[in-house]
């Protein structure tokens, strides 16, 4: 039987929706919180992104809560942020396993010819168009690991 996450959710490659976690139950956003904000947080660093984007990434996070983050990771994400994050890590394993290092780290900064980014940065793009953007981006990353 099709969840309600099935049927609003779009479609991402390897992702089974009918066994994913319940991001509306608070209990399992709690649970999974404080990992993800460390998994940001390292994320950030290695593509050397500065608060601003980062803060933009995550859909206009406040600054006071993004600082808050970095010393008490242990709090409950709401769901947006908690699946841009979640969005944002298989974007980074995509762009590991296709590119390697040091490619993989970089190439969300450089500016790209193809028709999504037309000369923009995925980066750029991402935070202009928000949640749709990154799973755009997920996706296009997931068929070329694919040969798609």
């Amino acid at each position: 039987m099709a969840t309600a996450a099935s049927l609003v959710l779009p479609r991402i490659a390897g992702y089974d929706f009918e066994s994913g976690a319940d991001l509306s139950n608070t209990a399992e956003r709690a649970e999974l919180s404080s990992a993800a904000i460390k998994a940001f947080l390292n994320l950030r660093k290695k593509w050397g992104l500065n608060e601003e984007d980062s803060r933009s990434l995550l859909g206009g996070l406040a600054s006071s809560t993004f600082h808050a983050w970095k010393t008490n990771p242990k709090r409950t994400l709401d769901q947006d942020t908690l699946t841009r994050i979640s969005l944002l890590i298989g974007i980074y394993k995509a762009l590991n396993i296709y590119f390697g290092k040091p490619w993989a780290d970089r190439w969300i900064t450089l500016a790209n010819r193809g028709p999504v980014f037309v000369g923009r940065t995925p980066l750029a793009y991402m935070i202009q168009r928000g949640q749709p953007g990154m799973i755009e981006v997920r996706r296009m990353l997931d068929a070329w690991r694919g040969g798609q």
